[in-house]
C-alpha cells in the first residue's frame, strides 16, 4: 500500500481507454466508407507494431504529428502491398482521427477503479495523445467527470517522459511528486517519466513487458486497489 498519496495521475490510451480495440472499429468504419478492400485482421496485425514504433519516434521528436499520421498508414499498406495514393492515405488519416473517439471501449475494471479511487484521491490525466481527440475520448466514454485536470503533451510543448510534462501536470493539479502516483502502461514514457520527477508509479503491464524487479505493476486494473 502506497502511503500519503493525494493525487493519482493516469495515462489514457492503453491504460484506461482500450486503444487497440477502438482503433480497430475506427478502421473498419473508414475502410468501409472508402471501399478499401483489405482484410482488417491482417491489416491490424501489421499496423499495430508500426503504430507503436511511430509513437516511439514521436515521443523522441523524430517525427511530427503529421508524419506519424501519414507514415503509419503508408508503411502498413506498403507492407501489405496495397497501393493507395498519397491523397487517399491523408484522407484516411484524417477520417481515422474523426471516427476514433466515437468508440468508447475501456479496459476491464476501468470505471470501477475510477469510482473507487475518486472517493479517496484527486484524479488527473497526463497524455501524449493528440489534444483534439483526447477530450472527446474522455467525454464519449463517460469518464471525463472523474478527472480534475487533463494535461496533454501538446499543451506542455513536450512529450512524456520529459519532466516538463509532469511538472506542468503537477502545477495544474496543485500536486507535489511525493504525494502523487503515476499509472500508465508504457515503461519508457509513463514510468521513467514519473521516476525522473521523483513520483511513485504503477505500471499497467497487460502486455507482459519485462520490468525492473523494484517496479510496482499490475496485470489488471482492479489490482491497483491493493496499492491505493
Amino acid at each position: 500500500m502506497l502511503k500519503n498519496i493525494e493525487h493519482v495521475f493516469f495515462d489514457l490510451d492503453h491504460t484506461l481507454w482500450d486503444f487497440d480495440k477502438n482503433s480497430g472499429y475506427a478502421y473498419a468504419k473508414i475502410f468501409s466508407l472508402h471501399n478499401i478492400e483489405v482484410d482488417l485482421k491482417q491489416f491490424l496485425k501489421i499496423y499495430e507494431p508500426i503504430n507503436f514504433q511511430y509513437w516511439k519516434w514521436y515521443r523522441e521528436e523524430r517525427v511530427t504529428k503529421k508524419q506519424l499520421r501519414y507514415g503509419r498508414l503508408k508503411k502498413s499498406f506498403d507492407t501489405l502491398k496495397v497501393s493507395l495514393s498519397d491523397d487517399l492515405i491523408n484522407t484516411l488519416a484524417e477520417d481515422y482521427i474523426t471516427y476514433l473517439p466515437d468508440n468508447n471501449h475501456l479496459f476491464d475494471g476501468a470505471t470501477e477503479l475510477l469510482e473507487y479511487l475518486k472517493q479517496k484521491y484527486e484524479l488527473h490525466i497526463i497524455t501524449n495523445g493528440f489534444e483534439e481527440v483526447q477530450t472527446k475520448k474522455l467525454v464519449n466514454s463517460k469518464i471525463d467527470y472523474f478527472f480534475n485536470t487533463v494535461t496533454t503533451s501538446e499543451s506542455a510543448g513536450v512529450k512524456k517522459p520529459n519532466p516538463k510534462v509532469f511538472h506542468k501536470a503537477m502545477n495544474d493539479a496543485g500536486a507535489v511528486a511525493s504525494s502523487s502516483v503515476m499509472i500508465g502502461d508504457t515503461y519508457e514514457a509513463d514510468i521513467l517519466g514519473a521516476i525522473g520527477v521523483g513520483m511513485p508509479s504503477i505500471c499497467f503491464n497487460y502486455h507482459k513487458a519485462i520490468l525492473p524487479k523494484e517496479q510496482l505493476f499490475v496485470d489488471h486494473l482492479l489490482e491497483i486497489k491493493k496499492y491505493l
